[in-house]
């Protein structure tokens, strides 16, 4: 395609919502996973040390 002006770039032919809104979700997912991945590790840890712990407790 070929754009004359920044304002037709941004329409994308009268795709642009579609288009910005895709890179929009996509960007806020990448961000978004690494910290959700971090939090789910930290619970798996948290849950594991409990599980740990209460069977240090049963075998005493």
């Amino acid at each position: 395609m070929n754009w004359n002006s920044p304002a037709e770039f941004f329409a994308m032919g009268g795709y642009g919502l579609y288009v910005w809104g895709s890179f929009g979700v996509t960007l806020v997912v990448m961000i978004a996973e690494p910290f959700l991945v971090r939090h789910r590790r930290s619970a798996i840890l948290r849950s594991l040390r409990r599980e740990r712990i209460a069977e240090e407790l049963d075998q005493q």
